[in-house]
């Protein structure tokens, strides 16, 4: 709370200034100037009423009646040193819990909680990073300002560069209708391709670098990324001669017949770790262990398709489909070696309302190591009915008061954890954003 309350007094600050009144996403004004500073919190409530379960593991998601508060508050800070280089900064605290501590469900139901509740509430650099644009036209266009951006044009046509501590998923698989759990899906697997299992440690950030070629009617993109040292630990594996994330994507603009604008996204990523391997492991005596089989340079690819397109005006759709090799253990993000997605979104009254399904499914690899027993860093029944893991969830969020963002989702899970033996699970969920 504390750190809340430092939040908000930093915040109002800008209100003193003279500002442009037309953005109503945050509760007070911003002026127009070359330094950024804002906030914000988001707050979900989540309950799980009880499910069908047989039997249960280590990893299991809890059968009985529960419920969990997750919290996150971030401060953003940047500077538009030159017209072409800005420094962007983020100070953040999450604290709370998840359902069942975030495991048994590959597609887990809230993606603000971070997987290791033991790190606690202590607050720490989330992003501190470059943003460095190389012109390569004389036209500029203006640019929309917002917190992990904050030049007011940029060259029509540009390398840009960034650098430092980022998140991945700021620049790859970003989908302008399912990527952002404060104000729109909170499942991992609908704001996320599941099988992009991308380089972040178990805050969800990492050190790198993104170079973008940038077009009015495309982009390209290079990221170059640390892994952890463990499957979704703290620590970075410095070595990257035989640890790091590499990934590719080409971003396509476009209208179809009637003019309404879309985005084709295609990516490809490479991670060199040290990781396990699926059927190592199931060659030991059960229960297998997949910690025992990791060794370094291992490699798991994969590549996703990301797609947005407006129908009409107030109303989208979007999708994905991913896939990856299934044969190293998941490290990274979740355990989903294939995954897709299909959902809209409607401008309904003075909020947002999404609808999406997602079909997520593992390798039989991945599949027979679970069945025998084994547990990955969040799925492990003890044994395994093998059945895709299917999940409906629908949100809306309502603008209340400009920057104050209250939301209902509900979720319906088949086959949790990828076992018919087990579910159907249905999670409600309360949220408050608030942008300051």
């Amino acid at each position: 709370m504390r750190l809340v309350s430092l939040v908000f007094a930093l915040a109002v600050l800008p209100s003193l200034a003279r500002a442009d009144d037309s953005n109503e996403l945050y509760l007070v004004n911003h002026p127009d100037a070359d330094w950024w500073l804002s906030a914000q919190g988001n707050s979900i409530l989540q309950t799980q009423p009880g499910f069908h379960s047989p039997y249960q593991g280590a990893n299991s998601l809890r059968p009985s009646d529960h419920a969990e508060v997750s919290f996150v508050g971030t401060v953003f800070a940047g500077y538009e040193i030159t017209r072409t280089t800005a420094i962007i900064l983020t100070g953040e605290s999450a604290g709370g819990n998840g359902l069942s501590t975030a495991l048994g469900v590959a597609g887990f139901t809230n993606l603000d909680v971070v997987r290791n509740p033991s790190l606690g509430a202590t607050p720490y650099v989330g992003r501190a990073f470059i943003d460095q644009a190389i012109p390569l036209s004389d036209e500029r266009v203006a640019s929309e300002r917002q917190p992990l951006r904050i030049f007011h044009k940029v060259p029509a046509r540009r390398i840009e560069i960034r650098a430092g501590k980022v998140s991945t998923a700021d620049f790859f698989d970003v989908n302008a209708i399912g990527s952002d759990s404060h104000l729109q899906f909170m499942n991992w697997t609908v704001d996320n391709n599941g099988a992009y299992d991308y380089a972040a440690d178990t805050r969800g950030y990492t050190l790198g670098g993104v170079v973008d070629y940038v077009e009015p009617r495309f982009a390209v993109r290079y990221g170059l990324f640390l892994m952890p040292t463990v499957a979704n630990g703290i620590d970075y594996d410095f070595g990257l001669t035989h640890a790091r994330g590499e990934n590719l994507e080409l971003e396509l603009h476009g209208c179809l017949a009637g003019g309404h604008p879309g985005v084709l996204r295609i990516l490809a990523f490479w991670n060199h770790a040290k990781m396990g391997n699926y059927d190592e492991a199931n060659a030991m005596m059960a229960p297998p262990v997949i910690e025992m089989t990791r060794k370094e340079g291992r490699l798991k690819y994969g590549f996703g398709i990301n797609g947005e397109q407006e129908i009409m005006p107030g109303l989208r759709a979007f999708g994905r489909i991913g896939w990856n090799e299934g044969k190293n253990e998941s490290f990274a993000y979740t355990e989903v070696d294939n995954t897709v997605l299909a959902g809209i979104d409607y401008a309904l009254w003075r909020g947002k309302l999404g609808v999406a399904a997602v079909s997520n499914g593992i390798s039989k690899p991945h599949r027979t190591y679970l069945g025998l027993g084994g547990k990955g860093f969040l799925l492990g029944d003890g044994q395994l009915s093998y059945g895709r893991e299917d999940i409906f969830e629908t949100y809306y969020t309502l603008r209340s008061y400009r920057g104050v963002f209250p939301a209902l989702d509900v979720q319906a899970i088949a086959n949790p954890g990828y076992n018919t033996d087990r579910g159907p699970v249905l999670v409600g969920s309360v949220r408050l954003h608030v942008e300051i």
